[in-house]
């Protein structure tokens, strides 16, 4: 089992930055691919962001491409998410999630049935 914790969500205008932290538990950390998904009301979970710790391999999704970076910190089994030039469109529930290291590329990773454990998400919301 692994448990995951997520904190840093809040409310904030556009244009402004958020860091989004993830505390993992249970299992060897570096072991996992990691990832962020978020929700709005009425929407399917979307993938943000990957990464696998063996190989740096990153992955986003396009409309944060460029503003968003996914980071992970073994030894404090930590993966965050640096959120730059909030847009309106940001605004959702963020979930971090984990799953088995089996791939190298984080492109493997951006569905949501590859992942087997989700935190409770946080709360982001910009506003205009």
């Amino acid at each position: 089992q692994v448990q995951l914790v997520e904190s840093g969500g809040g409310w904030v205008q556009t244009g402004d930055s958020l860091r989004l932290s993830c505390a993992a538990s249970g299992r060897t950390f570096s072991n996992y691919a990691m990832g962020w998904f978020r929700q709005t009301s009425g929407k399917e979970r979307e993938f943000v962001a990957a990464i696998v710790s063996s190989t740096g391999s990153t992955s986003y999704t396009d409309s944060v491409e460029g503003r968003f970076i996914i980071s992970r910190d073994n030894a404090k089994m930590t993966v965050y998410l640096h959120m730059n030039s909030l847009k309106p469109e940001d605004t959702a529930v963020y979930y971090c999630t984990a799953a088995p290291a089996r791939y190298w590329s984080a492109d493997y990773y951006s569905t949501a049935n590859v992942y087997e454990y989700w935190g409770q998400g946080t709360q982001v919301t910009v506003s205009s």
